[in-house]
């Protein structure tokens, strides 16, 4: 419990990934610290449900093996990932093919190879071998997207962020690039990376998304989504955390909270997500958000009788509200208890009535069998779930907004945990280099990279 009148060097507002990010750094460089979270839990979005057994995301963003940060944050040792199959499936037409990314993990010699479209799964009754089959695209579509991904794996980020910016969707339609492949492969695609069903997104976040879904592979966290700010939390010195603490202003000298009364400090960081920020400070930008609707289902049916297995499938026609859905269990196996299986769907925009109907319907579709007697565990559905990335995008927006006073989170880089942890990143850079401390880590990348997903 903190006291009226307890001093610290900085007070960080808001225990999502970044603000815990953000406090594990300015803590190693001997800076006092103290984290002021309004819930009674850390992670804000980052949260995930317990039900008899379950791990249910509440938003099931996608990760990339490829982030940066997930590698250079404090805290995150011993973060597990759990990857999905190289690649996607995509079902387009009554059939689902398998579309990759570079196989070798991003080297660049994986990164020349570029897309493979290595087998098709026939959309046939439960536990139907995989075949060989028509890939989308002919061969000629296929090289082109192929060397066009192996291109934008190995152009350096500096480059890409000097294209012309437009939306993504646009940006698509003017290189060149068939229709056929930008239906069947790049929109459903780019969708779940982005969140962004219309793909309204800055083509250079979008170029970004593609360069990271070549350069490695899809993966979630093992555990479930929570489990990387409980890493950060942990890792901090003991006392450091405070949950359940509502700041109602702040100043670049102290914050004023509803529980505890002022706070002295020497600045202050937002960590909270971009309302609740702008709620403190007025001024502040609010974007636009992408809702995320995510559908668990579970069954007691082997994961063997869903031939999907590890992968992600993603439907090009769009003939449902389901724009990715995954077997979620065959990549985690901890997120469902021994002999049950867990699928979750993510539905992209404002779900339909009905959404659970509506989704088992389509799931029916794409999984090729009945979905009946499957049990729903949770409907989570945020409005907020991803703050919009649209023309013109500043992907560093400034984080430093006087001395004393800072402000981070996905909605100061790109909207990605990888955008959340490098906005971290420079906060805490700034804070260090206005405070005079040591090792204020004026070498820290100042470019983010996306994609993943999601």
């Amino acid at each position: 419990m903190l006291e009226p009148a307890y001093q610290v060097d900085v007070v960080i507002v808001g225990a999502g990934i970044a603000g815990l990010s953000a406090a594990h750094r300015l803590t190693s460089a001997g800076v006092t610290t103290a984290v002021l979270e309004a819930a009674p839990y850390v992670g804000g979005r980052m949260s995930t449900e317990k039900i008899d057994g379950f791990r249910l995301d509440r938003i099931g963003q996608l990760l990339s093996t490829s982030y940066p940060e997930l590698r250079l944050s404090p805290g995150l040792d011993a973060l597990t990932v759990r990857r999905f199959a190289p690649g996607v499936l995509l079902h387009r037409d009554g059939r689902t093919h398998r579309a990759g990314a570079p196989a070798g993990g991003g080297s660049a010699r994986g990164a020349r190879g570029a897309l493979h479209v290595v087998r098709a799964l026939a959309n046939a009754p439960r536990g139907t071998a995989v075949t060989p089959g028509a890939p989308v695209g002919g061969a000629v579509d296929q090289a082109r997207l192929g060397a066009a991904l192996g291109r934008i794996a190995a152009t350096p980020v500096e480059r890409l962020l000097g294209r012309p910016e437009m939306p993504a969707a646009l940006a698509l339609a003017q290189r060149g690039i068939p229709a056929r492949t930008i239906d069947g492969f790049l929109r459903p695609l780019l969708a779940a990376l982005l969140c962004d069903p219309e793909l309204t997104t800055s083509s250079r976040c979008a170029d970004l998304a593609l360069r990271a879904f070549a350069s490695g592979r899809l993966c979630v966290p093992e555990g479930g989504a929570e489990v990387l700010p409980e890493l950060l939390a942990g890792g901090l010195p003991p006392g450091t955390v405070h949950t359940g603490v509502r700041v109602t202003s702040v100043s670049t000298t102290s914050v004023a909270t509803a529980e505890h009364g002022e706070i002295r400090c020497r600045a202050v960081l937002l960590a909270t997500d971009a309302r609740a920020a702008a709620g403190l400070l007025p001024g502040l930008r609010v974007p636009d958000f992408h809702p995320v609707t995510v559908v668990h289902h579970t069954t007691d049916e082997p994961a063997a009788a869903f031939p999907t297995g590890r992968s992600l499938l993603l439907d090009a026609d769009r003939g449902g509200p389901v724009a990715h859905t995954a077997v979620l269990s065959n990549v985690d196996p901890s997120r469902a208890p021994a002999g049950r299986v867990l699928i979750s769907s993510t539905v992209l925009g404002t779900p339909p009535e009905g959404v659970d109907t509506a989704v088992r319907i389509h799931l029916s579709r794409l999984y090729g069998t009945s979905t009946r007697r499957w049990e729903t565990l949770a409907v989570h559905h945020t409005p907020d779930a991803v703050p919009s990335m649209r023309p013109p995008h500043d992907l560093r927006r400034p984080v430093r907004l006087l001395a004393g006073l800072y402000v981070c989170g996905d909605h100061r880089d790109t909207s990605t945990v990888q955008g959340a942890l490098h906005s971290a990143h420079r906060a805490a850079s700034a804070i260090l280099a206005d405070l005079g401390a040591a090792g204020s880590m004026h070498g820290a990348d100042p470019v983010p990279t996306m994609p993943r997903a999601a």
